[in-house]
């Protein structure tokens, strides 16, 4: 069965009776119904990809049989219910895609339990709860999305505490209090100047499996994704902590949608790799660091809808960024030789970073298939686009 097969049914039953199977893909298809609950019988499993479909029903406990898995991707479906908190019988697994789907409840503790998992996406669901110290047990933990759901409470002071950490998107919950003033200098990537990655705009997995004459299926993956911080859309307040702001490694900053105040760090300079920053509709005030102009990766910048005041010089060149400034009555802009211009009545910039932003989401998969002996599977996971951002 290769990447050029259809379905348009619900999984066969068959397929759970191949018992040397060893990577299912399936994705992009329109399969119905419930994922089988004989599935745990495919012991020697190690990827399963169900993603882009309209599979319903919850997840079945007997997936746990299937106890080798590194990859379970059955994001985009209608699944439902709550996580399983036995799913921390699965050890080995490495990368978790359970996004846009209608998953309830909260992350169960024991879940913690799968300390192999280095890429989590639970995005848009109707999860809820506090985030627990316990996935601090994550500890190759690379790619965190919680985006679009519904959990609540301080943010933990921990939440940047992953070493291995390159991706974090909060946004689109009820996260209230400060951001947490907590040790930024724990992520190698948040932390590095010298940045080793391609230049992407976007959050992509590259999976590779390749089966071998002795019939072992070979399972890696490749992250190409910015360093990224999105906690936009929340209900948190306070000022911005220096500590965030002088990430040297970081690319995409979205606090935007949020309470904070304060002024905005002078030490932005210090973030070199920055390509979009959107502090936009909070309570800031004060004026706009000058520094931010010598910031030469940036392609999106909107601080607008806040209360910054001053004057913007014009050999600033911010004029780059047309509608950054919006909603600033007590803020004056030079351009060129129009002099200072009142920033109350300027249109707001298109676009805002990362996914809530604006944009087309665009989670897709461009694989089908089932693997088995001598099949080759590529497949590349677009987490999603920013519309007007990117090099």
């Amino acid at each position: 069965m290769d990447s050029s097969t259809s379905f348009s049914e619900e999984i066969p039953q068959g397929i759970t009776e191949l018992k040397s199977l060893q990577g299912l893909f399936l994705s992009n298809n329109q399969l119905t119904g419930q994922i089988p609950a004989t599935i745990g019988n495919l012991t020697y499993l190690q990827a399963i990809d169900l993603s882009y479909n309209s599979i319903s029903g919850s997840i079945p406990l007997s997936l746990v049989g299937c106890f080798q898995l590194l990859e379970l991707k059955l994001n985009n479906n209608n699944l439902s219910g709550n996580l399983l908190p036995e799913l921390d019988a699965l050890d080995s697994l490495k990368i978790l895609d359970l996004g846009n789907n209608r998953l309830s409840g909260e992350i169960p503790l024991p879940l913690a339990g799968c300390k192999s998992l280095e890429i989590v996406n639970l995005r848009e669901n109707n999860l809820s709860g506090e985030l627990n110290e316990a996935i601090l047990k994550w500890s190759n933990l690379r790619f965190l999305s919680l985006s679009g759901n519904n959990f609540h409470g301080i943010l933990p002071d921990w939440i940047f505490s992953f070493e291995l950490i390159q991706f974090i998107d909060l946004s689109g919950n009820n996260f209230s209090g400060f951001i947490p003033d907590g040790n930024f200098n724990v992520s190698s990537i948040f932390n590095s100047e010298e940045l080793n990655r391609p230049n992407v705009s976007d959050a992509t997995v590259a999976v590779s499996v390749k089966v071998a004459g002795n019939r072992q299926l070979g399972f890696e993956y490749d992250l190409r994704s910015v360093a990224a911080i999105d906690l936009s859309e929340n209900g948190l307040q306070g000022e911005i902590p220096v500590g965030l702001i002088g990430l040297r490694g970081l690319e995409c900053l979205n606090l935007s949608f949020n309470f904070l105040t304060g002024h905005i760090p002078s030490n932005v300079d210090r973030m070199k790799n920055l390509r979009s920053l959107d502090l936009s509709h909070n309570a800031l005030t004060g004026q706009i660091p000058a520094s931010i102009s010598g910031l030469r990766d940036l392609k999106l910048l909107n601080l607008s809808y806040n209360s910054l005041s001053g004057f913007v010089e014009g050999r600033q060149r911010f004029w780059r960024f047309p509608g950054a400034f919006a909603g600033n009555p007590d803020l004056c802009v030079e351009y060129a030789d129009e002099g200072c211009e009142k920033t109350a009545s300027f249109p707001v910039a298109s676009g805002e970073l990362l996914a809530n932003g604006g944009g087309e989401e665009g989670y897709y998969v461009d694989v089908i298939a089932l693997a088995s002996k001598g099949v080759s599977v590529e497949s590349l996971w677009s987490l999603w686009t920013a519309e007007g951002f990117g090099g």
